[in-house]
Protein backbone atom coordinates (compact mmCIF):
# COMPACT_ATOMS: atom_id res chain seq x y z
CA UNK A 1 0.00 0.00 0.00
CA UNK A 2 0.71 3.63 -0.62
CA UNK A 3 -0.11 6.28 1.16
CA UNK A 4 1.01 10.09 1.07
CA UNK A 5 -0.21 13.75 1.75
CA UNK A 6 -0.12 16.37 -1.11
CA UNK A 7 0.33 19.98 0.47
CA UNK A 8 -0.42 22.78 -1.70
CA UNK A 9 -0.63 26.55 -1.37
CA UNK A 10 -2.73 29.03 -3.33
CA UNK A 11 -3.79 32.19 -4.12
CA UNK A 12 -7.27 33.23 -2.42
CA UNK A 13 -8.74 34.56 -5.45
CA UNK A 14 -8.04 30.91 -6.83
CA UNK A 15 -9.93 28.81 -3.99
CA UNK A 16 -13.51 28.43 -6.50
CA UNK A 17 -11.26 27.18 -9.48
CA UNK A 18 -9.20 25.23 -6.89
CA UNK A 19 -12.25 23.53 -5.54
CA UNK A 20 -14.00 22.56 -9.33
CA UNK A 21 -10.35 20.90 -10.00
CA UNK A 22 -10.56 19.07 -6.73
CA UNK A 23 -14.14 17.91 -7.18
CA UNK A 24 -13.26 16.58 -10.88
CA UNK A 25 -10.14 15.00 -10.02
CA UNK A 26 -11.24 13.38 -6.91
CA UNK A 27 -14.94 11.89 -8.46
CA UNK A 28 -12.80 10.39 -11.23
CA UNK A 29 -9.71 9.03 -8.96
CA UNK A 30 -11.79 7.21 -6.71
CA UNK A 31 -12.71 5.32 -9.99
CA UNK A 32 -9.68 4.11 -10.51
CA UNK A 33 -9.12 0.43 -9.94
CA UNK A 34 -5.96 0.79 -7.58
CA UNK A 35 -7.15 3.87 -5.51
CA UNK A 36 -8.20 2.97 -2.14
CA UNK A 37 -8.75 6.66 -0.92
CA UNK A 38 -8.74 10.24 -2.50
CA UNK A 39 -9.63 12.92 -0.13
CA UNK A 40 -8.88 16.32 -0.81
CA UNK A 41 -9.25 19.18 2.24
CA UNK A 42 -9.18 22.87 2.81
CA UNK A 43 -7.47 23.78 5.87
CA UNK A 44 -9.73 25.37 8.16
CA UNK A 45 -7.39 27.56 9.78
CA UNK A 46 -5.89 28.34 6.11
CA UNK A 47 -8.35 27.97 3.38
CA UNK A 48 -5.63 28.62 0.95
CA UNK A 49 -3.88 25.53 1.44
CA UNK A 50 -5.60 21.97 0.10
CA UNK A 51 -4.47 18.71 1.43
CA UNK A 52 -4.82 15.43 -0.34
CA UNK A 53 -4.90 12.03 1.63
CA UNK A 54 -4.39 9.79 -1.07
CA UNK A 55 -3.53 5.82 -0.90
CA UNK A 56 -2.98 3.04 -4.10
CA UNK A 57 -2.55 -0.85 -4.14
CA UNK A 58 0.68 -0.29 -4.98
CA UNK A 59 3.26 1.97 -7.43
CA UNK A 60 1.56 0.56 -10.69
CA UNK A 61 -1.78 2.11 -9.45
CA UNK A 62 -0.21 5.56 -8.57
CA UNK A 63 1.88 5.48 -11.91
CA UNK A 64 -1.37 5.31 -13.42
CA UNK A 65 -3.15 7.64 -11.56
CA UNK A 66 -0.15 10.27 -12.72
CA UNK A 67 -1.05 9.27 -16.42
CA UNK A 68 -4.80 9.29 -16.63
CA UNK A 69 -6.93 11.91 -18.48
CA UNK A 70 -8.70 13.35 -15.62
CA UNK A 71 -4.65 13.66 -13.79
CA UNK A 72 -3.38 15.90 -16.55
CA UNK A 73 -6.51 17.96 -16.84
CA UNK A 74 -7.38 18.53 -13.21
CA UNK A 75 -4.24 18.23 -11.66
CA UNK A 76 -1.13 19.49 -14.19
CA UNK A 77 -3.33 21.25 -16.42
CA UNK A 78 -5.58 22.78 -13.03
CA UNK A 79 -3.83 23.04 -9.83
CA UNK A 80 -0.10 22.78 -10.92
CA UNK A 81 -0.41 25.95 -12.87
CA UNK A 82 -2.08 27.98 -10.36
CA UNK A 83 -0.20 26.32 -7.22
CA UNK A 84 2.24 28.79 -5.54
CA UNK A 85 3.84 26.16 -2.82
CA UNK A 86 4.01 21.75 -2.99
CA UNK A 87 5.05 19.49 -0.99
CA UNK A 88 4.77 15.57 -0.22
CA UNK A 89 5.27 13.50 2.52
CA UNK A 90 5.24 9.83 2.37
CA UNK A 91 3.47 7.48 5.09
CA UNK A 92 4.07 4.59 6.39
CA UNK A 93 1.06 2.62 8.01
CA UNK A 94 1.54 1.26 11.67
CA UNK A 95 -0.35 -2.17 11.23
Amino acid sequence: MISFIVRMRFDADDHEAIATNLRALTAASRQEPGCVSYVPHFVEDDSNVVLIYEQYVDEAALEHHRHTPHFQEHAIGGLYQKMRERSIQNLTAVC
